[in-house]
């Protein structure tokens, strides 16, 4: 059942980890001074927020016995797809728009650099859309306490895969990492808005597809 539950919700992190502006601000603090200081508590920040809110949603899906109420739980995916395409077209108008803006910050401390990585996954709207529905899958899977554990862990480390990957790299291999942080940089400067769209769109279509072949098979 875990891995039955995982092999959703791991697509549903994948999208939940395109994030443009989240990977710019990591690549700036890397850059700054005692970058990697300050990168560490960023992405502590992000994996700590993340945590809070899906164990929050999960807690709060597991009280709706979503198990037991199989029409509730196909309702929600229409709904919760549709908001998703929405949210895709929102975004879709938003990026036409307006150009995409760099972090101007480079001079965080620490201590502010965990305030700034709490408020930049909070008010990342889309990443927040597509926990909703990984937590929903989560809450509704047949799992024991480890298995929900887990679950909630797994989607945390891949949706802020953008906060801590660029660090982990520069440890591991700072010469290339810091030449793939920059072409991966440009590129999502210049698609990954677009990539965003095309990803939580598809998403919202899928869940809604998957939603209205329960209730009509049902």
């Amino acid at each position: 059942m875990l891995l039955k539950v995982l092999a959703v919700v791991v697509p549903l992190a994948l999208v939940g980890a395109v994030s443009p502006m989240m990977l710019s601000e990591q690549t700036f603090l890397l850059s700054g001074r005692d970058g990697r200081r300050v990168a560490a508590r960023y992405a502590l920040g992000v994996v700590l927020t993340l945590l809070v809110i899906l164990s929050a949603l999960v807690l709060f899906g597991r009280s709706l016995a979503l198990p037991k109420e199989p029409t509730l739980s196909a309702s929600l995916d229409i709904v919760l797809g549709s908001l998703l395409v929405l949210l895709a077209a929102a975004l879709e108008v938003r990026r036409r728009r307006h150009r995409p803006t760099e972090p101007r910050s480079r001079a965080l401390g620490p201590g502010a650099a965990f305030g700034f990585g709490v408020f930049s996954m909070a008010t990342n709207f889309t990443t927040m859309a597509v926990l909703v529905p990984a937590a929903k899958e989560i809450a509704a899977g047949d799992l024991e306490v480890v298995g929900r554990v887990v679950a909630i862990l797994v989607v945390v480390v891949v949706a802020s895969l953008p906060a801590w990957l660029p660090l982990v790299l520069t440890l591991v291999a700072p010469g290339p990492a810091g030449r793939g942080l920059k072409a991966l940089a440009d590129f999502v400067a210049k698609r990954g808005a677009q990539l965003t769209v095309v990803l939580v769109a598809g998403l919202g279509l899928f869940l809604v597809g998957r939603g209205l072949v329960h209730v009509l098979g049902g």
